[in-house]
């Protein structure tokens, strides 16, 4: 594969073809990027070191701390980030392969096909991340976790452990639920505007 088409793919990612998805591209890329790699560590940075419990010992901690956080938010909202990244991209680079310019997708049956189907893949994995995360992390954080800590320790059944920053943990979850649906919402609206454009093409007069 030529350096040409993976820069005609970078700048395909950059510039799609509808209108939305530039304001997707755009709010994707710089807001919600920006709001978790900055404010998303602020918030989550230092966790693990402020997660404490009752009796405060060491093995506890780590213990209790895994039970609470499966997967730290980072790395799965970064995982969300890629994911929903990978359909896009892939059609890109199929489009680059074909020598297809970003003006042309729209033009042609099968590659407006093709990148309706890579948007209805963001909106599905979209959705299932919303659904990953509802069940990791839930809605609200609570202040006090209650941590089974009976395999660790037979002394010790249930452990109190305090979480940090809970209040902006919650705020934090609510606006990265607030992002995914937006993001949703933005590939329903492009697929819309991609028929909409497709009708026009079709009822254009033949010159």
């Amino acid at each position: 594969m030529s350096l040409n088409y993976i820069k005609n793919c970078y700048e395909g990612c950059l510039r799609p073809p509808t209108v939305i998805g530039q304001f997707h591209t755009l709010f994707f890329g710089s807001v919600r990027t920006f709001f978790l790699g900055v404010l998303g560590f602020a918030v989550y940075g230092n966790e693990a070191l402020h997660y404490s419990c009752d009796p405060d010992k060491r093995e506890i901690n780590l213990y209790c701390y895994n039970q609470f956080r499966p997967i730290t938010p980072q790395v799965f909202w970064a995982l969300q980030l890629v994911s929903v990244l990978v359909p896009g991209a892939v059609f890109h680079l199929y489009a680059a392969c074909k020598n297809i310019d970003q003006e042309e997708i729209l033009q042609r049956p099968v590659s407006t096909v093709f990148y309706i189907i890579s948007v209805l893949l963001r909106i599905i994995l979209e959705v299932l991340a919303f659904w990953l995360q509802s069940h990791l992390f839930g809605f609200l954080v609570d202040p006090i976790y209650m941590c089974n800590a009976s395999a660790l320790a037979k002394i010790f059944n249930i452990s109190k452990c305090m979480v940090p920053e809970h209040f902006e943990k919650t705020i934090f979850l609510s606006a990265m639920y607030t992002f995914t649906i937006i993001t949703i919402l933005l590939c329903i609206a492009e697929i819309f505007e991609i028929l909409f454009q497709r009708l026009g093409y079709l009822n254009q007069p033949v010159t």
